[in-house]
């Protein structure tokens, strides 16, 4: 029963959702125009369930470009509406749109001089008559079996908000780069703004030897550093080849004595390399799909400069 039960409310809900596509005309088109243009702020509203979708969109219009807030409608009878100034934008959520605190704003928010577009269930109601825009956000049932809890209309408003949201992005050009000036922290910022310079290894920590080093000696550097391969170098400094754990198993079984070969005569020539500037998450998808564990980074003469790790990429939290 609860199964059945469960299934029609996605069902209910992905229909409100379905509604909406035919909602997308010229007044939201306008809509779109128009936030591009203000010099303030889109500032969002809603009391109870829509007050938390509200909440939402405020965040995502923040994060992808418009500067945004969300003002809860009580504490905007009490203070609050000082936030709002008649260059800004409010956008109000309300299925019924006759919440009461949202309509008590209605005189405060003209005088101000702010625009109003409203999302609303009702367009008929007093908040759609007083707005300057209106969203039909209007369901044909809650999928609430008492039809009281706001389950589909609160579903609807979401998707709307966002469709407004991701077309205010667009319209705007806003490109991966401004994404990440909003989200330095987290996953999202480390994989658009962290480079392999930044977490690649250098120094003592970079083994670098030359093409001539006897594999011994290779072995104490790799060591030495804490590493799992050598950078192999020329005597103009370039890079040669790279030598790893791996070349060290798959040789010593055919020759016991090869340590006290040069390392040129073992090593993996012409490996994979990267750039420092690249990105570290681009670094990562070249080492899984050569399926490596470090490449060595070079510069623009091809001489290395860093080494980086598998696990470096770990510890930065892009793995």
């Amino acid at each position: 029963m609860s199964q059945k039960r469960a299934r029609e409310v996605i069902a209910i809900e992905s229909k409100a959702v379905a509604g909406l596509k035919k909602r997308i005309n010229k007044e939201f088109v306008n809509i779109v125009d128009y936030l591009c243009k203000i010099n303030g702020r889109v500032i969002v509203t809603g009391m109870g369930k829509p007050g938390f979708i509200a909440q939402k969109i405020s965040a995502t219009l923040s994060s992808t470009g418009t500067p945004s807030l969300y003002l809860h409608p009580a504490e905007a009878l009490h203070g609050d509406l000082g936030r709002v100034t008649k260059d800004d934008c409010i956008l109000a959520f309300s299925n019924s749109g006759e919440t009461e605190e949202i309509v008590k704003l209605l005189p405060i928010i003209k005088k101000i001089g702010a625009k109003l577009v409203s999302f609303v269930g009702n367009t008929r109601s007093t908040l759609a008559r007083n707005s300057d825009f209106v969203v039909d956000t209007s369901v044909e049932k809650e999928a609430c079996s008492l039809g009281l809890a706001p389950t589909a209309s609160t579903t609807a408003m979401l998707a709307m908000g966002d469709a407004l949201a991701i077309a205010l992005l667009d319209k705007k050009g806003f490109k991966e780069k401004d994404f990440a000036l909003y989200h330095p922290g987290g996953i999202l910022g480390k994989r658009l703004l962290l480079r392999v310079e930044d977490i690649m290894r250098k120094g003592r920590d970079n083994p670098i030897v030359k093409e001539d080093t006897k594999v011994k000696k290779v072995l104490v550097a790799i060591t030495r550093a804490r590493a799992g391969s050598a950078s192999i170098v020329d005597k103009k400094g370039r890079l040669k080849g790279i030598f790893t754990d791996g070349d060290l198993r798959r040789h010593i079984d055919k020759d016991s004595r090869i340590t006290e070969k040069k390392v040129k005569l073992v090593m993996t020539k012409n490996p994979t390399t990267i750039k420092k500037d690249q990105l570290a998450a681009e670094a990562f998808q070249v080492l899984k799909s050569k399926k490596i564990d470090e490449i060595p980074v070079v510069d623009d003469k091809d001489r290395p400069v860093g080494l980086l790790d598998v696990q470096d990429l770990l510890k930065a939290g892009l793995v």
